[in-house]
C-alpha cells in the first residue's frame, strides 16, 4: 500500500525551502550548490525535490531558457504554522496548552526565557482586549 504523501515538509525539503527563502528564488543548480558543502545532495535529487515541493504547492517554477527558476509560495512562517497544526493534531490532541505544558516539562527553558514568553503572552493579551473594544 503506498505511504500517504504529508503536506509537512520533510527535512530534505526544508533545507531546499531554506535556500528559496532565503534568495528569494533559485535555480535547480543554484540549490545544489547551496547544498553541496553541508549535504552533498546531487542535481537530480534537487530537482525530484523541487518537483515534489511543486506538487505540494509550496514552490513555483518558471521557464528562464533551459533552466527552470523555482520560488517558494509559502512563507517560512506558514510554512511553520501547518507543522505546528500538524504536530498539535497529532501528538496533542489540539490542545496549545498540552504543547505549552510539555515543553515547560521537556525543555531547558530558563528564567529568561519564560519570562519573554510570559511577555509575549501578555502582549497577546492586551491586543485582545484592545480589539474586543
Amino acid at each position: 500500500m503506498a505511504r500517504k504523501k504529508s503536506k509537512i515538509l520533510t527535512e530534505t525539503e526544508q533545507r531546499i525551502m531554506r535556500v528559496l527563502w532565503d534568495r528569494g528564488e533559485a535555480s535547480v543548480r543554484d540549490v545544489t550548490e547551496a547544498l553541496k558543502a553541508d549535504h552533498g545532495t546531487a542535481y537530480t535529487t534537487v530537482l525530484t525535490q523541487l518537483r515534489i515541493l511543486t506538487d505540494k504547492g509550496y514552490a513555483a517554477p518558471r521557464q528562464e531558457g533551459r533552466a527552470f527558476i523555482y520560488r517558494p509560495l509559502v512563507s517560512r512562517n506558514e510554512a511553520r504554522s501547518q507543522a505546528l497544526r500538524q504536530l498539535l493534531g497529532q501528538f496533542f490532541d489540539g490542545s496549545p496548552e498540552s504543547l505549552a505544558q510539555h515543553l515547560m516539562k521537556d525543555t531547558d527553558l530558563d528564567l529568561d526565557e519564560l519570562a519573554e514568553i510570559r511577555r509575549r503572552i501578555d502582549e497577546a493579551g492586551d491586543d485582545d482586549a484592545e480589539d474586543g473594544q
